[in-house]
């Protein structure tokens, strides 16, 4: 008992010796780099002027990028749990006009690619189904050299200034004392982040809507993030911004949903990804382009250099100019998809940089990453990494050299080795960067034009229908709720009412929470040195766009009514009717869905016909989560199913997640959520044979489920 005693007692002391710590930590300590310099301004990195460049002077940020891409080996950093595939890229016509990349010249040319999907926060290990951005990460093997589409599937970051990179991961990943939560934003460190920088707001809304659980990686957009520039052979620029538009639309699962899956199959995006190649379902994006001139840059309310900020598809529409491909999985997955090395920097003759501040940033943080993560400076020769355009340098030896050099020469210029390699013409293909007039002062800040940060946030809220809002308001009391500090949840409900009145009142109302009638002003962020402990209160800029169908997964255009590649699960037992499941397999296969029979046990089951039937997935193995649609097909099914408790909650499980359930007898739905709905049936996709007849039972199905979900089930907040 007095060990029990001691053991209590000493928690408690080593307890309050961590409070004086931290107190300590909160008033005396100040900033500095490894050296003991005192940092004067941790926020911004050093430009040539607001909005110049950053320069590699900047020894504050070198420091800080370079220790936090060394913290962890061999797994990445970021997007450590990735799926990829092969596949080619082709335009459709040329784009001479704005740029002289080669591989935007020719329609008849196949780019080849390799395309890496990922999550962002957690660790190789973790679930495919995390709420979480997803990078989209494009490999093009051009003739002119590796061009790297290094994007994201939402159009905005969370930081605007690379120097916050490090401090926004660190705040996301599991909390340094236990280590957890794994894969989840849901912690306080991350929110006390976000709350303590308003220019997080507009990223966090599309992190809390449906974009961040996609239905699968086939159905997700990409994005590059920043303002990039196309350059043509007249050396004339434009500002580019890419996307990435899929065929089969963009589609997502709710979070009830994400939850579930992980539980039962933490692979589900990329065993999706992976059978809808073998099976010859491949995946396909089209690639779209933003143009805007240079003479039109300074014509929007925003800035177009800020990474926190979109262009609305309502001011410049987005071109489609190609598409993309895959077509085949990797063969090796440590090979390929672990050892691929992607880099905003690998650019072609035709593409350039910009200013935006976290791009710069981004250029040397992903060298110095596959430097500690491949080992090697020779990263570039392992082979999923090997341009196909001829490689001439004088760069030499190194760890895991494959390249065997031969001859004298290995400096620039010289005369024994004939002067090779030559430097090349601008003619040539020779790359030179954009002659863009740099004239200002060394500055750590930035641009005021950076200081909006609620607009665009308000205008992709409410570009929402109810159900994606009702949904962005059920993640924040989610994340929210699972907090332990109040002051936090405060703190984030003064910021969401900066957004939104609305948002910011049914949130707190979930967290049995009032919302600050005064929101808090962040301390010394985003106005330099020259402002030191200032309160800092960002503006809001009225936009000229109020709403955008493009923001919006329901309302998107590309929002498609196929059911290609679609999972449909076939609840059956002993007798039931094979006649109805071969006339809604053959209806399903031909329109490109997938039909998988779900009975009380493997191997094979009889039909009333008399035949043996084989069954694809146990009710143990298999969830409603896993298909996008049910169907329940007649003969003496009835009796099993009213009588299972696992078939019942497959059923109601469907119901609650908005899906086409289709059903032969509505008797077989007796002890369902559903049977008390039967004058509803027709507007909840809840089809029945009984009512129609056969010819039309399939086609009405069908027409159902391309309509993907029946969001008019859901209850109002």
């Amino acid at each position: 008992m007095k060990n029990v005693k001691k053991h209590a007692q000493d928690s408690e002391n080593r307890k309050q010796q961590d409070l004086k710590v931290n107190k300590s930590d909160a008033t005396d300590q100040m900033m500095t780099t490894d050296q003991g310099l005192k940092i004067n301004d941790d926020t911004n990195s050093l430009k040539a002027g607001e909005r110049g460049p950053s320069l590699l002077e900047d020894f504050i940020l070198r420091e800080k990028i370079t220790h936090f891409d060394h913290e962890r080996i061999p797994e990445r950093i970021v997007h450590a749990r990735g799926s990829a595939a092969h596949g080619y890229f082709q335009v459709y016509e040329s784009m001479e006009k704005y740029t002289k990349a080669g591989f935007l010249q020719d329609p008849g040319l196949k780019t080849p690619v390799f395309t890496r999907f990922s999550t962002v926060a957690g660790s190789r290990g973790s679930t495919d189904l995390a709420r979480d951005i997803r990078g989209f990460a494009v490999k093009f093997y051009t003739e002119q050299g590796n061009y790297d589409l290094v994007g994201n599937n939402v159009p905005v970051f969370f930081i605007q200034d690379a120097i916050k990179f490090p401090d926004l991961i660190h705040a996301v990943k599991p909390e340094p004392n236990n280590e957890m939560p794994q894969a989840a934003s849901a912690h306080d460190t991350f929110w006390d982040f976000i709350s303590l920088m308003p220019e997080t707001m507009h990223t966090i809304m599309w992190v809390m809507s449906d974009r961040a659980i996609p239905r699968s990686l086939r159905m997700m957009e990409g994005f590059g993030v920043h303002t990039f520039r196309f350059i043509n052979a007249k050396n004339e620029s434009h500002f580019v911004k890419f996307h990435w538009k899929p065929k089969l639309g963009t589609h997502a699962v709710v979070w009830d949903e994400a939850q579930k899956i992980s539980g039962k199959n933490s692979d589900f995006h990329r065993q999706d990804l992976w059978e809808a190649i073998e099976n010859g379902n491949f995946p396909e994006w089209e690639l779209g382009v933003q143009i805007i001139p240079e003479a039109d840059e300074h014509k929007f309310e925003f800035d177009l250099l800020d990474p926190t900020k979109i262009v609305p598809e309502e001011l410049v529409p987005v071109t489609i100019i190609g598409k993309m491909v895959l077509n085949r999985n990797p063969d090796n997955f440590f090979a390929e998809t672990e050892q691929v090395a992607f880099h905003p920097g690998h650019i072609v003759p035709g593409i350039d940089f910009t200013n935006d501040p976290l791009l710069q940033g981004r250029l040397f943080s992903y060298t110095d990453t596959q430097l500690s993560r491949l080992g090697s400076p020779n990263f570039h020769e392992i082979p999923i990494n090997r341009t196909i355009a001829p490689m001439f340098n004088n760069q030499r030896d190194g760890h895991m050299r494959q390249e065997i050099n031969v001859g004298r020469g290995s400096y620039h210029p010289n005369s024994l080795g004939g002067g090779c390699p030559f430097q090349a013409k601008i003619d040539e293909g020779g790359f030179t960067s954009f002659n863009e007039r740099i004239d200002a002062h060394k500055v750590r800040d930035r641009s005021e034009s950076f200081s909006d940060h609620f607009s665009q946030a308000t205008l992709f809220f409410n570009s929402q229908t109810q159900v994606e809002k009702n949904h962005i308001i059920k993640a924040l009391r989610f994340e929210l709720g699972k907090l332990e500090t109040i002051a936090i949840k405060t703190r984030m409900l003064g910021l969401l009412s900066q957004i939104d009145k609305t948002l910011a009142d049914k949130v707190a109302q979930g967290l049995g929470l009032k919302v600050p009638s005064s929101p808090e002003k962040p301390i010394n962020h985003g106005v330099g040195a020259n402002a030191d402990k200032q309160k800092y209160e960002p503006k809001k800029v009225t936009q000229s766009v109020k709403s955008s169908d493009a923001l919006s997964m329901i309302k998107n255009k590309t929002l498609s009514k196929t059911i290609a590649t679609r999972q449909v699960a076939f609840l059956c037992s002993e007798g039931v009717h094979q006649a109805s499941i071969n006339a809604m397999k053959t209806a399903l296969e031909k329109a490109g869905a997938t039909a998988k029979v779900i009975a009380p046990h493997l191997g094979t089951i009889k039909t009333s016909e008399g035949n043996e039937l084989a069954v694809d997935q146990s009710f143990l193995i298999a969830a409603s989560v896993l298909f996008d649609a049910v169907y329940i097909p007649g003969g003496k099914n009835a009796g099993f199913l009213n009588s299972n408790a696992e078939a019942i909650e497959f059923i109601n499980e469907a119901y609650k997640h908005c899906k086409v359930i289709g059903a032969d007898e509505f008797e077989i739905l007796a002890k369902t959520h559903i049977y008390d709905k039967e004058d509803k049936n027709e507007e909840e996709g809840i089809i029945i044979n009984s009512k129609t007849n056969d010819k039309n039972f399939t086609k009405e199905f069908i027409d159902a489920m391309g309509n993907h979900r029946f969001w008019n089930r859901e209850a109002e907040l």
